[in-house]
């Protein structure tokens, strides 16, 4: 009777945790826009798509993700001493971000890893 008990209690905070966990709200994430694009929201998103590839350094247009929510970046094609594109396989794919808002919080989404980066000081509105 004992083993009983301890059965349905242990089923009962099972059930009790699972309607916990449906009932909390979760932020919606919605895909978004830079509003007003200064120097230091440039600077947030070059220094977030940097960390994503692992300090690598990036270009960006000063337009970028003020249009579209999708940032893509190819790869530096290499080139010779004379500044030439080298012929041959050029190696990996251009990595694709996602700018994101939810709440007030506007994020920046590595799609290959589903990394984010939280972009401090950038203004955004969901699309």
């Amino acid at each position: 009777m004992k083993r009983f008990c301890i059965a349905v209690a242990a089923a009962s905070s099972a059930v009790l945790a699972l309607a916990a966990c449906r009932t909390v709200p979760t932020r919606r994430e919605v895909p978004a826009v830079i509003t007003h694009p200064t120097p230091e929201s440039r600077a947030a998103l070059a220094a977030a798509v940097s960390q994503a590839l692992n300090g690598a350094p990036v270009t960006l247009a000063d337009d970028a993700l003020s249009k579209t929510d999708t940032l893509i970046i190819e790869r530096e094609h290499p080139r010779d001493g004379s500044g030439q594109l080298l012929n041959g396989r050029v190696r990996g794919l251009a990595e694709q971000f996602q700018l994101v808002k939810a709440g007030d919080q506007c994020s920046l989404v590595h799609l290959r890893t589903e990394r984010h980066f939280t972009l401090a000081g950038v203004t955004c509105s969901a699309l």
